[in-house]
This record gives structure tokens, sequence and C-alpha cells, in this order.
């Protein structure tokens, strides 16, 4: 099992890996708060096929994500950022792996149990994995919303962590996820 944090760097595939769902996870989010207030029609139809697509495809990328984070050990922070620090940024990880998984999983069975078609990317359809119960539907959408609002809280900490490392600090912890040095 090749580990790579004597380099200080991540490997090309996990800087892809973080990247995809970066980007798939900021799509949805506002993607999600637009469709929830457009009310019925054709714009909000579109945006919930297309947000139940990213959420979709996010479930095997975040599942391989996790799999090559546990066997390729990401660099260590800086050996002069305090303890304390770490801690909360690998609790904000571990925080944001969970949410990132959790979320497309609930939303799949949320949806499932409403009976909405989940079609992904208007090429194929997701079967159902719950039974139809519109109430625990409803619940599970708001389990849903709510930890949507948490992984913003969250993406704002990993952020702002990110540009506080690179503006402040001057270090390479930004620059090592985004060039690999």
């Amino acid at each position: 099992m090749p580990l790579n944090d004597h380099t200080g760097t991540y490997t090309v595939t996990a800087r892809v890996l973080h990247w995809l769902t970066a980007l798939f996870v900021l799509s949805a989010i506002p993607m999600g708060i637009a469709m929830g207030r457009l009310g019925p029609g054709p714009a909000a139809d579109f945006l919930f096929d297309l947000h139940r697509s990213l959420g979709a495809v996010l479930i095997p990328i975040v599942l391989f994500r996790i799999y090559w984070r546990l066997t390729h050990k990401p660099p260590p922070l800086p050996f002069d950022i305090p303890r304390s620090q770490q801690l909360a940024a690998e609790a904000v990880h571990h925080m944001l792996y969970a949410c990132i998984l959790a979320q497309p999983v609930i939303g799949w069975i949320a949806t499932s149990a409403y009976r909405a078609p989940i079609k992904v990317f208007w090429l194929f359809q997701l079967p159902p994995i719950w039974k139809e119960d519109r109430a625990f539907s409803e619940m599970l959408f708001a389990l849903h919303m709510y930890i949507g609002w948490a992984m913003c809280l969250l993406l704002a900490a990993h952020i702002g962590g990110a540009l506080f490392h690179h503006f402040i600090r001057k270090d390479r912890v930004l620059m090592r996820m985004i060039e690999g040095a």
C-alpha cells in the first residue's frame, strides 16, 4: 500500500476525487436551495432531476474516495500546527465525509419513499430502495435539508482553513491539494 506522507503531497487520484466531490457538492447545495423555492414547474423539475443525478453519482465517488483515503495516508499537516488545530481539521474532514456519504443515501431513501423517479442524467432510472411512505419521506427530506446546512458550515470551516493556510500562514497546505506540490 503506497503511502505518500513522506512527500507532503496528495496523490493525483486523491486530488481528482477531492475536486470532483467539491464540484458536485458545491453545485448540488445551491441547486437544492433553488429547487425548493421555485415552486412546481419545468424549471424545478429540471433542477430536481439534476440534483438527484449529482447525488446518485456522488455515492460511488465518495465510497471510492473513502477507500482511497483509508489505503493512501494523506500528507501530514506542517509540524508546527498546534495539536488542537490538527484535531479540529481532522474532525471537520471526518464530519464532511460522513455528511457527503449520508446526504445522497438519505436523499435516495426519501425520494424512494415519496415514489418520485430518480433519473440519472436522463440516461437511466435508479430503483426505489424504500417502500412508499410519504410521512417518512417528508421527515427524511427535512433531515436531508438539515444535513445540507451542516455541510455548508463544515465547508465554510474547511475552505476557511485552507485559505488561512494559504494567505495567513503562507504554507503549502492548500497548494498540495491544487497542484500536488
